[in-house]
């Protein structure tokens, strides 16, 4: 216990460094919040742009894709805050400290700013579920508190499966982009506007369908346009679980068979 409580006291320094250095220029702190509030506005506004010239979209309304939007982008900001550094610290200087490399990694870049974004995600999530139509149970009100969560969790897989291809690849951080940012692009509309094949992929594969479309329709006790199984639509949870050994898993192959340039 006593290695275990030494190793979270060492977090936790890490992670309290990084915010006393962020808070310390106030002023570039609160540009830095403005802009990432900035860019989520403008992707809001593109969606409602699209709905000033088309009346639903992919059998969801305005109000509805607003949700799936909010749900998205609060999963994501979240997972981005704790894993989106995953791509841009020294491998070999971590592999050589007496930590975890996956716990060093998520713990030595945390960026506050990422909170603004995540605040603009709860806004429009809590304004978009006061204009829909929800019949609350006891069952949605916990699916609405854990599938953000989760879905953090799905996309935090994400960042360490796809940043992953670095260990064996040149510049493998473009194809971890896509795959992470990329998709939270495209979970912040219904994926019934997408082509059979990039749904199966987004259903099956990257899974981003469980970060905000299928509980959407949940909350919504909305019939899957597609005709998927309704236990899809409860099901985020248990993809995350999934996501995790999978992710585990790629993350120790990479790391047993990686070796680094000394340089």
């Amino acid at each position: 216990m006593g290695a275990i409580d030494d190793g979270v006291q060492t977090y936790r320094r890490l992670v309290g460094a990084q915010v006393r250095a962020q808070l310390s220029y106030r002023a570039s702190f609160v540009m830095d919040c403005i802009a990432q509030m900035l860019g989520g506005l403008a992707e809001l506004v593109t969606i409602i742009v699209l709905f000033a010239h088309i009346p639903s979209m992919g059998g969801f309304s305005v109000d509805e894709v607003v949700l799936i939007y909010g749900m998205a982008n609060l999963a994501f900001s979240l997972a981005d805050l704790v894993a989106g550094q995953i791509e841009r610290l020294p491998l070999d200087a971590v592999l050589m400290r007496p930590l975890t490399a996956l716990g060093q990694l998520f713990a030595s870049d945390v960026q506050l700013r990422r909170l603004a974004r995540t605040a603009l995600a709860v806004g429009v999530t809590v304004y978009a579920l006061s204009v829909v139509d929800v019949e609350w149970t006891v069952a949605r009100v916990a699916l609405l508190v854990v599938a953000p969560l989760a879905g953090a969790v799905i996309f935090s897989c994400l960042f360490v499966a796809a940043n992953s291809v670095a260990f064996w690849i040149i510049e493998g951080t473009e194809i971890s982009n896509a795959v992470t940012y990329g998709s939270s692009t495209l979970t912040s509309y219904p994926i019934t506007i997408y082509g059979r094949w990039l749904r199966r992929l987004l259903a099956y594969v990257v899974p981003a369908a469980f970060v905000s479309y299928f509980p959407v329709l949940a909350l919504l006790g909305k019939p899957d346009p597609l005709g998927l199984p309704e236990f899809l639509q409860w099901s985020t949870p248990v993809v995350a679980l999934l996501s995790v050994l999978v992710a585990g898993s790629i993350w120790r192959l990479a790391i047993r068979h990686y070796r680094g340039t000394g340089s």
